[in-house]
């Protein structure tokens, strides 16, 4: 279906809701130079990149992605914390209403993002036709940047948003004709656009990148209900802008996975493109980093505000996979994306027989804050931390902090104050299994040090393309055109290369097929945003996992909210639900 459609009319539509707030964000970035210019220049781009942070916040496209996929479950915390109406609850079992707040916000935010890339064509275009070189360089990456967000509208509610200027009535774009779209404007910039302004603007790299995106999941977009049918023309052209970003020689991957999540992340070579959030802009957040961690568990002991909200674990099946594929060797001793060891607990501590809250007064030791680091990946057991006194400060020793077993603080569970917080596999929307302490946390993003309270104002870049996905992506359109040795080779070159740790350093595969590089996909990609998409192109998206059932194919698509489709009601037919609602 092709509409013309006022994008206005949809609730917070494309052209609303830009605070005076969100305008004083700044895009930092040396290669703007004479005040006046590079002022006007970089305050009509900063509200659009500034906007990704909150287009990607967890209540909103990222908790989108992350919950209706088998790789997380957020269960309604002892029944007293995040229900939220029960949104992530029927994501989680894609039980979706219309009215549901998860999809509300993320059409909202995402379109919002689409309005501010409007808003900045409108002001950079005629700066650039009088031969501004800087406002046309960022006038195509403002075009760049609307069609990244017009294939997040594209991947999540099948449609994209065709409109140029401000005052333009919007077209509405599904299948064919909405891929059509996004790749040629992509096409317009890929040969113009800056190579070098680093992750945090879009690169000609990061053209090169959607384009591979795109191609790979045409298929789906062109016919998102059916089974997927890998044409070979979309598959070369996924290898041929893949190979453009390898061979480009311009990244590289890193030793040390989880050093891609943390701070100062923004020179780690193997970005692409990332939300800078290097202290300036206003929506900066560490939200992928705290979301998923028990909220009695403080990360930083400098900033005591600073703590996990007890929110999504990963499934029972997710961690499945990596137990399957390492069998009776631990995945955190055989893959180095699986667990990073921070911390370093005393021999003689680490037997708790015997030891409860009751008694561990002396059962710790002491640690700077400097020093303390929380482990990182996917957390099991019990885990470590500061702890703080009746009237909330931390306990203190000679060398810093004191560091104790966490007592499970949070909840009303039965092991409130009495017990530890120790973190298992079951994890359901039954009474037992919502219990706060219960499922295996995420960890993935580093507590940043420079931030002031250790949740917001975060210097950790959010990273949303890198090279290890590029690598994957050929892998992926190479094993679809029957070339398997080729796409071995890149797996393997991805899995070998976090090296840092030598000992869990994942062995080179001896072979391939669609199902091992599915798997590969979510180790290397977990919680990154990639598995709702990765399941439905894999044909996965209808299996059964940890409380969910559904096997309804028109669910690979969320509902349009219905406030979008009520304030577009009084043009019959402009915007149109999607099948299955």
């Amino acid at each position: 279906m092709k509409s013309k459609i006022i994008i206005a009319l949809f609730g917070i539509g494309l052209l609303t809701n830009m605070s005076c707030t969100d305008l004083e964000e700044e895009v930092i970035d040396e290669s703007l130079e004479g005040s006046g210019q590079a002022e006007a220049i970089s305050g009509a781009i900063a509200p659009a990149y500034g906007q990704i942070a909150w287009t990607w916040r967890h209540t909103n496209y990222y908790g989108l992605q992350l919950i209706p996929a088998d790789e997380a479950i957020l269960p309604y915390r002892g029944g007293v914390d995040w229900y939220d109406n029960g949104k992530f609850l029927a994501a989680h079992s894609h039980d979706i209403a219309p009215s549901n707040d998860l999809v509300g916000s993320s059409w909202n935010e995402v379109t919002k993002n689409i309005s501010r890339t409007i808003t900045a064509i409108d002001v950079l275009k005629p700066l650039a036709d009088e031969g501004n070189a800087e406002a046309e360089g960022a006038l195509y990456e403002m075009i760049a940047l609307r069609a990244y967000l017009n294939m997040l509208t594209l991947d999540s509610w099948g449609l994209a948003f065709k409109k140029e200027t401000s005052g333009e009535l919007s077209e509405v774009l599904r299948g064919q004709e909405a891929i059509d779209y996004i790749e040629s404007e992509l096409l317009s910039v890929v040969d113009v656009i800056n190579t070098s302004r680093g992750p945090g603007r879009i690169t000609q790299a990061a053209v090169w990148g959607f384009l591979a995106r795109l191609n790979l999941n045409a298929t789906v977009y062109r016919d998102p209900y059916g089974t997927p049918d890998f044409t070979t023309e979309d598959m070369n052209k996924v290898i041929e802008y893949t190979d453009n970003i390898i061979d480009s020689g311009m990244f590289s991957l890193s030793p040390e996975y989880f050093e891609l999540f943390n701070d100062e992340n923004h020179d780690n070579p193997e970005l692409i493109f990332a939300l800078d959030q290097r202290g300036v802009m206003n929506n900066e957040h560490s939200r992928w980093a705290y979301w998923s961690l028990a909220g009695s568990w403080y990360p930083r002991p400098e900033h005591p505000s600073a703590d996990g909200t007890d929110g999504p674990a990963i499934t029972p099946d997710f961690y499945q996979t990596w137990v399957d594929a390492y069998g009776d060797v631990d995945p955190a001793e055989a893959d180095a994306r699986f667990y990073q060891e921070n911390q370093t607990i005393p021999a003689e501590l680490q037997d708790l027989t015997g030891v409860s809250p009751e008694n561990d007064e002396e059962h710790y030791y002491c640690m700077s804050a400097e020093d303390f680091e929380i482990n990182r990946g996917i957390i099991r057991g019990v885990i470590w931390g500061p702890r703080k006194d009746e009237n909330g400060a931390f306990f203190t020793c000679d060398e810093g902090y004191r560091i104790y077993p966490v007592i499970q603080r949070k909840g009303n569970g039965p092991d409130k104050d009495v017990d530890y917080v120790n973190h298992n596999l079951q994890v359901d929307f039954t009474n037992q299994g919502r219990l706060h302490k219960n499922g295996y946390r995420v960890s993935k993003y580093q507590f940043s040090r420079t931030s002031p309270n250790g949740n917001n104002f975060s210097s950790v870049d959010l990273v949303l393309m890198r090279l290890a996905e590029i690598y994957l992506m050929r892998a992926e359109a190479k094993l679809r055109t029957g070339d398997n040795a080729g796409a071995l080779a890149d797996v393997n070159t991805v899995r070998t290369s976090r090296t840092a740790r030598p000992a869990q350093t994942p062995a080179a595969l001896p072979a391939i097929d669609l199902e091992i590089l599915f798997r590969e996909r979510g180790f290397e990609l977990y919680w990154e945003g990639f598995r709702r998409g990765d399941q439905i192109r894999f044909g996965h998206y209808e299996d059964t996992w940890t409380e969910k059932t559904d096997d309804n194919v028109f669910h690979r698509l969320f509902p349009i909210p219905q406030d979008a489709i009520d304030g577009a009601s009084n043009v019959a037919g402009y915007l149109d639900q999607n099948e299955g609602y």
